[in-house]
């Protein structure tokens, strides 16, 4: 008798320990009691009856992410393969329609993403793709949650994380690509040259009228001094013509000077005869006496004019020529 009684407790105490049990976090365990559903029991220490109730299933509260590869054509008859990332989760009040009502939901995500992106994106030519790929996330985002809902599923979010064109079509992209940019940088190359030939035209703009300013300054300052030669040598008796004269002779053996004083130079003179300041200067005397009979002549020709007004045309004018005496 007392060994039934210890068995009977031993036997007792199995029974309740294997009725006691853990669920995890984020997980959600099904009872189900001869068969059909019963309870659903969350994280923490549970208890079922023994051979009574047993576990049907578990289901994965955590956010899932699932990758769909869809490849469809645009509207511009480009093959384009687009990856979808869609993050699902199971809702916490709809644990029973997400375990019973759907047998596989990744099938029927990857359905519900082939049928929404081959509606939307053949819409579309190849570059709106790229620049609209949010609308199509959108787009199949909206279908999921409309089917999906009902299932018990909740959709986090849709991404389209990858456009793949046919490898001929981005060869032809990328060719493009680098004519526009070959033809901005021709552009800017071009745009560059022209500020560097207006600016070296500038510079040597400038650098012409400082050069002419510095002529004509050095031609005054050389007039100015031979003025004043002039004068000086006028003071001693000295007419203008032999005084010009004289200089003329003295800056000519003043350059004979200086070329002898470069070894190296290059410099020819001409004339360079000994008798070429004396041939110089008599040439000079003449022009000047040449230029002062010319001068006389022309005086004599044409005497100067002289005007008057008589007393019977005051609106007219006479002119009377006055021959010099």
């Amino acid at each position: 008798m007392g060994i039934l009684f210890y068995v009977l407790i031993l036997f007792a105490l199995f029974l309740f320990f294997s009725g006691i049990f853990t669920v995890k976090q984020q997980t959600a365990l099904m009872i189900e009691r001869f068969g059909k559903f019963h309870s659903v029991r969350t994280a923490g220490l549970q208890f079922k009856v023994p051979f009574l109730d047993r576990t049907a299933g578990r289901i994965n509260l955590k956010i899932q992410q699932l990758d769909v590869v869809v490849e469809t054509k645009t509207k511009d008859n480009v093959f384009v393969r687009l990856k979808v990332s869609v993050q699902f989760k199971v809702l916490e009040d709809s644990v029973y329609d997400a375990f019973y009502k759907l047998q596989n939901p990744t099938e029927q995500i990857t359905a519900y993403v082939f049928d929404t992106v081959r509606a939307e994106v053949p819409k579309m030519r190849l570059d709106d793709v790229f620049e609209r790929k949010d609308d199509v996330a959108l787009a199949i985002r909206r279908e999921l949650e409309e089917a999906m809902n009902d299932y018990g599923y909740g959709i986090v979010k849709a991404l389209v994380t990858d456009i793949d064109p046919d490898q001929a079509v981005k060869n032809a992209m990328n060719h493009i690509n680098a004519a526009e940019r070959q033809k901005l940088a021709a552009e800017y190359e071009a745009e560059s040259e022209r500020i560097r030939i207006v600016a070296r035209a500038k510079a040597e703009a400038e650098s012409k009228r400082l050069q002419g300013q510095g002529i004509a300054d050095q031609r005054r300052e050389i007039a100015r001094g031979l003025e004043e030669s002039v004068d000086l040598l006028n003071k001693v008796g000295i007419n203008s013509q032999e005084a010009s004269a004289l200089i003329l002779v003295t800056q000519h053996y003043d350059t004979l000077q200086q070329i002898g004083q470069h070894s190296n130079s290059n410099l020819i003179l001409l004339p360079n005869a000994p008798t070429a300041a004396a041939d110089m200067l008599t040439q000079m005397i003449t022009s000047f006496v040449s230029t002062q009979e010319l001068a006389e002549k022309m005086k004599i020709k044409n005497p100067p004019q002289q005007k008057v007004k008589t007393l019977d045309a005051p609106k007219e004018e006479i002119y009377l020529e006055k021959e010099q005496q």
